[in-house]
């Protein structure tokens, strides 16, 4: 588990830290970097931002949106020395680009919800303990708010024994592209202290989402939810991620994507559903949220860049389920107007 300090330990942390000039750079100039990049400006705990992209040229209408700080724009090749590095580029890659982040002194946060870079981030935290730096991992939608939300509805029980995540919607047209490629790879469940693969778009469930989005259909993919949270709830029975699919989307999963992706994914929920004991009853809780998840992941990764640079966080690769007390970056999320609601009706069977 990982702890966050008190707030009086960041707020000394940052008298010593605005004495010289902050930088934070963002890798990847999409939806979500954008929204990361927005936020970090509007903080006023950055002095300067290094933006990456594959076409630079393309970002001088946003540069112009951004006040109060200097802005570099910078095309692919080594990655600058940083305070703190935010990779937010399409899946693929990111422990080799957090690895070179970590050889030039500068804390990570990751947005990638590829199973494949997350095991390799997760093999980062020797490494990143050594040189004192933090490797936050799946700052996003889900993984990210899902793993804060199941740690959060964990806590309430003694016993935790099943963890079941599902979800629904996109960011970006890249999150909607890996999302494509998601469903028709190998998915995993934890159960009973071993991994289980199953196809990508088996174990059909129809799920009930907050309103006004309501029931879907939602089926296996290679989703990292379940590696994650499977390092918060070792003892756990069952951990399982599944994700809103319709009838197109399952037999066109095995095709390229027949139509460009939206510019923003739209709306999008979390479902998380946790079961265990509590006072030696056996129970049922039931939390979601509903919200864009370009925003989601845009508000996560700005907590964890800024808290970063307030000296506020853990070093070690981990991710949101892996803290002690996720209470706090839910109050900061409802601050930026990020809400999360209880199921009624729902915790005891």
């Amino acid at each position: 588990m990982v702890s966050l300090p008190d707030k009086e330990a960041g707020a000394n942390s940052a008298d010593r830290i605005f004495a010289d000039v902050t930088t934070v750079a963002v890798i990847g100039a999409g939806v979500v970097g954008r929204r990361v990049a927005r936020q970090l400006a509007a903080s006023g705990v950055v002095d300067r931002l290094v933006l990456g992209s594959r076409r630079p040229e393309r970002l001088h209408g946003f540069v112009r949106q951004l006040i109060g700080v200097d802005i570099e724009v910078i095309a692919p090749g080594p990655l600058p020395s940083v305070d703190v590095t935010v990779l937010a580029q399409p899946t693929g890659g990111h422990a080799e680009l957090a690895d070179e982040a970590l050889g030039n002194g500068s804390h990570v946060v990751s947005v990638s919800d590829s199973i494949k870079d997350v095991e390799a981030l997760l093999d980062l935290d020797a490494a990143a303990t050594k040189a004192d730096r933090s490797i936050i991992i799946g700052a996003s939608f889900s993984p990210g708010l899902s793993c804060l939300l199941a740690r959060h509805a964990g806590l309430r029980f003694d016993q935790v024994e099943e963890v079941h995540v599902a979800r629904m919607g996109t960011g970006g047209p890249a999150c909607q592209r890996q999302l494509h490629r998601a469903r028709t790879k190998e998915a995993i469940d934890w159960r009973d202290g071993n991994w289980r693969k199953h196809p990508g778009g088996t174990g059909r469930e129809l799920v009930w989402f907050p309103d006004p989005l309501g029931a879907r259909d939602c089926y296996r993919a290679a989703l990292p939810d379940a590696l994650l949270l499977s390092r918060n709830f070792p003892d756990t029975d069952r951990i399982t991620a599944k994700v809103a699919a319709t009838r197109r989307d399952r037999f066109t999963a095995w095709l390229p994507m027949l139509r460009s992706p939206h510019s923003d994914g739209g709306p999008g929920a979390i479902r998380i559903e946790v079961r265990g004991k509590r006072d030696g009853v056996q129970a049922t809780d039931v939390i979601g949220a509903i919200d864009y998840p370009s925003t989601v992941a845009g508000a996560i990764a700005a907590i964890a860049t800024e808290w970063s640079l307030l000296g506020a966080l853990p070093s070690g690769s981990w991710s949101l389920g892996m803290l002690d007390d996720p209470v706090p970056w839910l109050l900061e999320l409802e601050e930026r107007g990020i809400k999360a609601a209880v199921y009624e009706g729902t915790s005891t069977s």
